[in-house]
């Protein structure tokens, strides 16, 4: 009988050994197949992405006379707006958001609004296998899209008490001030999602201001990930676009390859070539949409580009305590990549003036590695992780800045553009 027994868990044993080796394969395979399959289809929204008008017209084109072809290219050479977007990227950790957190100071938005929001995050999740092979996660995902509302939405309050508070005066004439107050705190709702996409850690959340929502059409997701196997999404792109009146837009938020030693630049690299290659996005049934990043009209990149300087640590952290900016640009990996025109040939960035945004150590305001007698984790010397790019035409850069909170290793990154926006017109 106990011959019988061994004959039988031999046997037993080598199908576990067989069943356990081509289990991370079909995970693997399944999850790259269901991110491919997903990919374009869903995202999360204010409205229904089948919502869309065709043929929407511009208001202040309401009432205006018959155009003819010479009138109609006349137009759309001169008919721009300045739209202002606000572009804003931090790698939380994995650290959820606490209930308390306030984001109303990083946007700044009693004082600055805006007409766009774009919100990149990179690690909202843990990058564990569970999270990366497993089901997406969305808690997280809806909590920091709570905490956007309530702090956009918070411009909306100001302005309504800013007008209580006047009434209480007694003020007969009321500044222009007061009159913009008053007619943006007339805004229904305030702001809207546009879209909001989740790839594993990778989140990208794009709001816009109600009455500029029914000259949004085309929403699109389109996801790539670079990371195990060079597919699943620990690393990668979470790409969205969508046309604003005739001008189209993407905004890509990526988290590319991390290492801090030499040679690991080029697999940045090779993150960027593939993220360029592989994002597409429906052109549509008369195929005059754009389907590839570099072809719209604005594109802005950001996330944890995970670009280091190429210096000793020693040095690096010598000229950091000194704050010579300078200097430690003159050897960072993404500004000279942005200089050899190779990847990416026709991209811009703004002027640094703040201190490197990685690694601090957690709840502090000093970079990991600069306390004594500090043990654990992976020494990392202090670099310019967290960028904001753009290509092309038609943007202009107002602000790039760096933020103070210490919820994570990392510190968030916001820039403000101008963007030039074809309006639309009648057409014949």
């Amino acid at each position: 009988m106990a011959e019988n027994q061994e004959e039988l868990e031999s046997p037993q044993k080598h199908q576990l050994i067989t069943y356990s080796s081509v289990m991370w394969p079909r995970l693997v395979t399944k999850k790259i197949l269901g991110e491919r399959l997903r990919s374009n289809n869903n995202f999360v929204a204010d409205f229904p992405s089948n919502a869309e008008a065709s043929s929407l017209l511009d208001i202040s084109s309401l009432g205006s006379p018959s155009l003819s072809e010479n009138n109609i290219l006349n137009q759309r050479k001169h008919n721009f707006q300045n739209y202002k977007i606000f572009i804003s990227t931090w790698n939380v950790g994995g650290i959820a958001p606490r209930d308390d957190l306030d984001i109303a100071d990083w946007l700044d938005t009693p004082n600055n609004l805006c007409d766009i929001y774009v919100f990149g995050f990179q690690e909202i999740v843990p990058l564990r296998a569970s999270y990366v092979l497993g089901s997406e996660n969305s808690k997280i995902s809806m909590k920091w899209n709570s905490l956007i509302r309530e702090a956009l939405n918070k411009k909306i309050q100001h302005c309504l008490e800013k007008q209580q508070y006047n009434n209480k005066l007694g003020r007969k004439q009321k500044t222009a001030e007061d009159e913009k107050a008053i007619f943006e705190s007339s805004i229904p709702e305030g702001f809207r999602c546009v879209i909001s996409k989740q790839m594993v850690g990778i989140l990208i959340s794009v709001w816009i201001r109600s009455d500029l929502r029914p000259y949004v059409r085309h929403p699109r997701a389109s996801c790539v990930g670079c990371g195990i196997m060079g597919y699943l999404g620990n690393k990668g792109s979470v790409s969205v676009r969508f046309q604003l009146h005739e001008t189209s837009f993407c905004f890509v938020c990526s988290h590319l390859a991390s290492g801090g030693r030499e040679g690991d630049e080029k697999h940045r690299k090779s993150d960027v070539a593939e993220i360029f290659s592989r994002t597409s996005f429906p052109r549509g049934p008369s195929f005059d949409l754009p389907g590839k990043i570099l072809d719209h009209d604005r594109v802005i990149l950001l996330g944890d580009l995970n670009y280091r300087i190429s210096l000793p640590e020693a040095t690096t952290r010598l000229l950091v305590d000194r704050k010579e900016w300078n200097a430690l640009l003159e050897n960072d990996q993404l500004r000279m990549e942005l200089m050899s025109g190779q990847v990416f040939e026709g991209w811009r960035e703004g002027l640094i003036k703040f201190a490197p945004t990685y690694k601090y150590c957690l709840n502090s305001n000093v970079y990991f590695g600069c306390v004594e007698g500090q043990k654990g984790g992976k020494w990392r010397a202090p670099a310019w992780c967290d960028r904001i790019i753009w290509y092309g035409e038609g943007l202009q850069q107002r602000l790039y800045t760096r933020g103070e909170s210490n919820l994570s290793d990392h510190r968030p990154v916001k820039a403000i553009f101008v963007a030039q926006v074809q309006g639309q017109i009648f057409k014949l």
